[in-house]
């Protein structure tokens, strides 16, 4: 699985978890949880996004100096 996919997994159980949390601090706990999972999924797939487009992006090329 990927590893994105696998953060939006935990999202979703902290999120579950929430509902069934008996107490607001609890509750607070699970959601403050669930919102970080979620966070890591989107840096690592804003990540290998940025990583899939340097890999697609052809090199530069630098001018030849007057030396070269």
């Amino acid at each position: 699985m990927n590893p994105a996919d696998e953060f939006l997994k935990r999202t979703l159980d902290c999120q579950r978890m929430a509902k069934f949390a008996r107490d607001p601090q609890s509750r607070a706990t699970w959601l403050r949880m669930a919102e970080r999972w979620r966070l890591c999924a989107e840096k690592f797939a804003s990540n290998e996004a940025l990583a899939l487009a340097a890999r697609r992006e052809p090199p530069k090329r630098r001018p030849m100096s007057a030396a070269g």
